[in-house]
């Protein structure tokens, strides 16, 4: 069983900055890909930010230049930090993971969610 557990959401002004954590337990051996997702109100959920282990990271327009995603492999953990946000910014964000077990068998992982709203 795997879990991934989020943290870092709250309110905060146009502007300012939050840094979310997700971090991913259980019986794993292979990280493949660790991802953020987002869900606006009313919206479909989109992608955000994408590290495929040891090939690439890649970001959605609308937060390039503006968030950055990293990894701690040790802690398997992965981080989005966001600057200078926007209100179009206010979503669930959704942390997902691409694991492999022992036997090479791979699954998609979501996180529960955690609240992000960007308003004065």
């Amino acid at each position: 069983q795997v879990q991934l557990v989020e943290s870092g959401g709250g309110l905060v002004q146009p502007g300012g900055s939050l840094r979310l954590s997700c971090a991913a337990s259980g019986s794993f051996s292979t990280v493949n890909a660790m991802s953020w997702y987002r869900q606006p109100p009313g919206k479909e959920r989109e992608l955000v930010a994408i590290i495929i282990v040891g090939t690439s990271t890649n970001y959605a327009d609308s937060v390039k230049g503006r968030f950055t995603i990293s990894r701690d492999a040790a802690k398997n953990t992965v981080y989005l930090q966001m600057n200078s946000l926007k209100p179009e910014d206010t979503a669930v964000y959704y942390c997902n993971a691409d694991l492999s077990n022992l036997y090479r068998l791979r699954n998609v992982y979501w996180g529960q969610g955690t609240q992000v709203t960007v308003s004065s």
